[in-house]
């Protein structure tokens, strides 16, 4: 079965992991994981996103975060392909850093930003990585040094995070602290990784239930919420989902689009999926990637395979694309 497309909804709480590939180490030393944390800095200030939780483990990222307005796809490919290349330079390595996709749970905020926030911030006392919460409170790779005041990331929104627990800073962070340790005896959470009303509602047994009951919810892998939540979610992007929807029911496909897009810029197919470099052909297969992903919703991999290029390639065009449009708007 296919996988679904990322429910990239502007303003929403994203729960955000990325592994390594084929669960191989994405960090080798601090350096490394300074300039992660620099880049993430710098992409989520400005994209406008607010990061309420994180943590870098050896092979694998977590972040805590609400979008702006331009969602998420577009800020982790910049960080991504940005930290890819970087680390594959200095380690002079090649191939793929990460999986192929990250994953991104659509959450509920008011029933679950506190239990992530917490599950994130505890994962190196689960991992074993620190053993006490006086450890956990100087742990520099993890978000919960900085909500405690031991490390600075001005680009991490500790007041909302505290203000959840007191309006007076320091009682807030006592709070909070305890709020964490309790976490401790909880051990992992199964539902908090995975997503879907199955799992927020205790298991399968706990959702048949309530449909014998004549208690009918939406539910969605993608989305960690009430059935309630599911539908919202489903009628503030249905704008974009219908519109791409319609466009590939209609029977249009990226071979139309390129197509057109060969017949105006009078490229041959060979020449575009041959890898050629060539100014004009570089700027078509931009012009089709960018047409592909807006009118058709497809994959990065998917535009890739029909462009006779890598799937990094595409990202890149894309980022590329995004910055000039950024670059554009700015005052």
């Amino acid at each position: 079965m296919p996988r679904q497309p990322r429910l990239d909804v502007p303003g929403a709480l994203h729960h955000i992991i990325v592994r390594g590939n084929n669960k191989g180490n994405i960090f080798s030393d601090d350096q490394d994981r300074s300039n992660f944390l620099q880049r993430l800095g710098k992409t989520i200030t400005d994209a406008k996103c607010s990061i309420y939780a994180w943590v870098l483990m050896s092979n694998h990222v977590h972040i805590l975060f609400k979008s702006g307005k331009k969602g998420i796809s577009a800020v982790m490919r910049k960080l991504l392909t940005w930290y890819a290349v970087y680390y594959n330079r200095k380690h002079k390595r090649s191939g793929h850093l990460f999986e192929n996709r990250y994953k991104s749970i659509l959450c509920e905020e008011d029933r679950y930003l506190l239990a992530l926030i917490r599950y994130i911030h505890l994962n190196p006392m689960r991992a074993s990585m620190v053993q006490t919460m006086e450890e956990l409170d100087h742990y520099a790779w993890c978000g919960h040094s900085v909500v405690m005041g031991k490390k600075e990331c001005p680009w991490m929104d500790t007041d909302y995070v505290l203000l959840q627990f007191n309006a007076t800073k320091r009682k807030a962070k006592n709070a909070y602290r305890k709020f964490v340790a309790e976490g401790i005896a909880l051990g992992r959470s199964a539902e908090l990784t995975g997503g879907g009303l199955i799992r927020s509602r205790g298991g399968w047994s706990q959702v048949v239930s309530a449909r014998r009951k004549g208690r009918r919810e939406e539910y969605d892998e993608r989305i960690l919420g009430s059935g309630d939540f599911v539908t919202k979610i489903f009628q503030d992007a249905e704008k974009k989902q219908m519109r791409q929807m319609k466009i590939r029911r209609s029977g249009r496909t990226i071979n139309n689009i390129i197509q057109e897009e060969c017949a105006q810029s009078r490229v041959s197919l060979n020449e575009l999926q041959g890898g050629s470099r060539r100014k004009t052909v570089s700027d078509m297969r931009a012009k089709i990637a960018r047409r592909s992903l807006d009118e058709l919703g497809l994959s990065m991999a998917e535009i890739a395979r029909h462009l006779g290029v890598n799937t990094s390639s595409i990202t890149r065009t894309i980022s590329k694309l995004e910055k000039k449009d950024d670059d554009s708007y700015a005052p």
